[in-house]
Parts: C-alpha cells; sequence; structure tokens
C-alpha cells in the first residue's frame, strides 16, 4: 500500500530515515523472522510507550516488511493525504452508511499483493490488558493470519512470532495468542489478563 519507497515523497522518506535512524540509535535487539507470506495482520503488544511506533516501524524494515495502518478518513486530505499513503495508511471512514471498516480494510487486503497491517489491539497505552477483537474479525474476513509482535522496553528486545491462522473460535485464538506473549514477557500482567479474558469468553460462549 502507498507504493515503493523509491516513488514515495521527500516528506515520507525523511520521515522514514529518521524514524529508522532512531530505532538503530536506542539499540533495540530483534528476535524472529519475516513471515512467509504476502498478506497478514500484525499485532502490536504490549502498547505502552511512544517508541513502540519507533520499534514496530524499525523492526519491519529491517525484516523487510513494509507496514500499513489504519487511520481515521479524515487525516487522508490535502495536504497530508500523500504523506499518509506513503507511510502506509489505509483510510477508514467508520461514519459510511451500509459498511463497516472491517470491510474497508477487507476491501483494501483483495487490492493489494501484499499487506501487512499493524494494529495495537490495546488501543492506547493505559490499557488494562483487554484487547479489542476487530484485528480478529479482519483476519478471518481476510483470509489471512494473525503475526503476534512484542516489545520489552525495559531489555530492549522485541520480536516477531509465528504466523497464527485464525478458526472460528476467537476464545480459542487468543489464548494461542496469550501463550505466545507470556512466553516472551512472562512479567507482562496485560499477558496475564489477555489470557483471563480468553478463559472467561470460552467459559460463557
Amino acid at each position: 500500500m502507498g507504493g515503493t519507497v523509491s516513488d514515495a515523497s521527500l516528506l515520507s522518506r525523511a520521515a522514514r530515515r529518521i524514524i529508522i535512524a532512531l530505532y538503530r540509535w536506542k539499540g533495540w535487539r530483534l528476535e524472529g523472522t519475516r513471515p512467509g507470506v504476502a498478506k497478514f495482520v500484525i499485532t502490536g503488544a504490549p502498547h505502552t510507550s511512544n517508541w513502540d511506533f519507533v520499534f514496530f516501524l524499525g523492526a519491519t524494515h529491517e525484516l523487510g516488511i513494509r507496514p500499513s495502518f489504519m487511520g481515521k478518513h479524515t487525516l487522508f486530505r490535502w495536504p497530508m493525504e500523500r504523506f499518509m499513503r506513503d507511510m502506509g495508511g489505509i483510510s477508514v471512514d467508520r461514519s459510511r452508511r451500509g459498511s463497516n471498516y472491517v470491510e474497508q480494510v477487507a476491501d483494501a487486503f483483495a487490492r493489494a499483493d501484499e499487506l501487512a497491517l499493524v494494529i495495537a489491539p490495546e488501543g492506547s497505552r493505559r490499557s488494562d490488558g483487554h484487547w479489542r477483537s476487530g484485528f480478529w474479525h479482519i483476519a478471518r474476513a481476510t483470509g489471512v493470519p494473525i503475526v503476534p509482535a512484542w516489545i520489552d522496553n525495559a531489555r530492549m528486545t522485541g520480536g516477531i512470532g509465528p504466523a497464527i491462522w485464525p478458526s472460528d473460535d476467537l476464545a480459542a485464538d487468543l489464548r494461542r495468542l496469550a501463550a505466545f506473549y507470556r512466553s516472551k514477557r512472562p512479567d507482562c500482567a496485560r499477558f496475564e489478563r489477555l489470557e483471563e479474558a480468553a478463559d472467561r469468553l470460552a467459559h460463557d460462549a
């Protein structure tokens, strides 16, 4: 999405260079490899710092992944439209009648040959560990896997995990994701809560 790096605007190329330089300056250690699929949804967690964006853009660059993200449609207007699309933005209009954002993103996946959509399922840095399920519905609607990505700012490490193909059981898939994240961050209370939420969802089903 947004074209190649070579045909991107001067502003977006400069912004990307600065962010990648900050990533290298910080000295994060990266684990994992690029998924062996062309289209996937990346779940980035936990989201606790503004540095998370720098890490994920730098890490995806190092792995040869060109990430995309969802953005409110009002951000994709002149003079920001070119910059937003060059940076990987996908315009989503939540006010559009007769359509929801999952359908809009599914259309973007259908049009693209390659697409790596980064989603922070916690929503904000103030999250208590509750995950919104939009990432799962997008993966299900588009038939693409979920790729878990994690960060530990205290230890300056982070990485990307194996592709997880979504089933028709949200609770089971959340358990699989929680198991991966807890294996990487056993000390993170947010991932304990994610596991507990998956258990509650399974119990209530």
